[in-house]
């Protein structure tokens, strides 16, 4: 069945509907309204890694990772953004795997491939061509799988030389299975044959360390990495969420010999979760996020952290970005509530850079977006969220990731069956 699926698709196509899908019904906005929707061909399960591009002939399309089954990889015609048309999906290869996350630049595509137990086969990064993006073409593989590997979590690809991904590999061996993923920066330069060229993991998680197991928090997520960003304002640098392990600074300008410049944790308070790392150089700045991982907010705090990076060796807190109003409402709502993901300021001319901004997902909490003009007193300028779709069990909105590109429209979709939202703020002070 799914020889058969895969053999039809990759390159199956996704018949293109001439009338939009209806927007959603919204729970609560202000300053934000929906004017686009796709329910993904009812795919559904919206992961955490979009990526826009503006073909010469005017189109832009929008690649969109799956967090689950059934499908890997959605493409969508995003030129009218009130009608946005999904022209070509992508199955999971197999029954085991997920594709969480995506990374794009010029018109190669990169697609992480974890499975669900470890040391099951497929585990790695799939290299894709999208030069006509409504047949992707399936050009490379680096098999990161062993036995003691789930392979790519999430991957950062966005300058056509290196992908930095997080992951296992056949040789990684951890102290504990929950710290399995690691920082790899693989060379792109041959996107057909992509080669390990360097790797780095937080001591004391690896077999044969000689530094000690890093302490735990009291919901043990792993000490293992998440989402790496190396900006092209500081190309020497990498910011990377590492989850129960805090978040760390690493100097990647060889390659091969990835160092540590700063790590910072918080094992003594909250519980832990660094998702992202999000370095604003031009003013000094980091915006991290914790992601919630529990329902009902049992896992509070997880917010999302103003750091001050101007001495990059001491990095320290300024702020937390505000609870929402309506806080204890969605705490009782249904599903997970709090941080997760943010705008990432891509490097792409489809991408909008935010600097004195924050626009995130909140799973039940939907988009929601905070000047930080104001290091020290970040305030709420906007959120929307969206009626509980049906389909989803949790009775509410769960809101995965966001994309903003150059005009200050917001993609954003849902882990279960809320598809995606297309976005427009409407506020006074500026996406900026």
């Amino acid at each position: 069945m799914w020889k058969a699926a895969i053999c039809g698709v990759a390159l199956a196509l996704a018949a293109a509907t001439a009338l939009a899908d209806p927007i959603p019904a919204v729970q609560s906005s202000s300053n934000m309204e929906i004017i686009g929707h796709s329910d993904l061909n009812g795919a559904g399960h919206g992961g955490e890694g979009m990526a826009l591009r503006q073909y010469p002939d005017g189109r832009r399309v929008l690649f969109l990772a799956h967090e689950s089954a059934p499908m890997c990889v959605s493409v969508i015609d995003v030129t009218k953004p009130q009608n946005p048309r999904v022209i070509a999906q992508i199955p999971v290869p197999a029954p085991q795997l997920r594709c969480n996350s995506l990374g794009l630049s010029g018109t190669t595509m990169t697609v992480a491939h974890q499975t669900e137990k470890p040391g099951q086969p497929g585990a790695g990064m799939e290299v894709w061509d999208v030069a006509d993006p409504a047949h992707p073409a399936k050009i490379g593989f680096l098999d990161t799988s062993g036995p003691h590997s789930r392979g790519v979590h999430y991957l950062w690809f966005v300058d056509g030389h290196y992908a930095y991904l997080s992951t296992g590999a056949k040789d990684f061996v951890p102290k504990d299975q929950l710290d399995d993923q690691m920082f790899m920066i693989v060379d792109m330069g041959d996107p057909r044959h992509p080669k390990e060229v360097g790797r780095w993991w937080l001591p004391g998680t690896r077999v044969g360390d000689k530094a000690p197991s890093p302490p735990r928090v009291s919901i043990n997520s792993g000490i293992r990495m998440h989402t790496p960003i190396v900006s092209p304002d500081r190309p020497d640098r990498a910011y990377v969420g590492w989850i129960d392990g805090g978040w760390v600074i690493l100097d990647i300008s060889d390659k091969a010999h990835p160092k540590l410049v700063a790590h910072r944790s918080w094992q003594s308070q909250d519980v832990g979760f660094a998702h992202t790392v999000l370095p604003i150089v031009s003013r000094g700045l980091a915006i991290q996020t914790e992601e919630a991982v529990e329902t009902n907010c049992k896992d509070w705090p997880k917010r999302d952290w103003v750091w001050d990076i101007s001495n990059e060796k001491a990095p320290f807190v300024l702020s937390a970005l505000p609870p929402p109003a309506d806080f204890d409402a969605l705490c009782k709502q249904g599903g997970r509530f709090g941080s997760h993901n943010i705008a990432q300021n891509r490097p792409d001319p489809t991408a909008r850079k935010l600097s004195k901004t924050v626009v995130g997902s909140f799973f039940n909490g939907g988009v929601r977006a905070y000047s930080i003009e104001d290091v020290h007193a970040p305030k709420e300028i906007g959120f929307i969220i969206d009626a509980p779709p049906k389909g989803n069990a949790s009775h509410s909105i769960q809101i995965n990731d966001v994309y903003v590109d150059e005009n200050g429209l917001i993609y954003a979709d849902d882990r279960f069956s809320g598809g995606l939202d297309i976005i427009r703020y409407t506020g006074s002070v500026p996406l900026d």
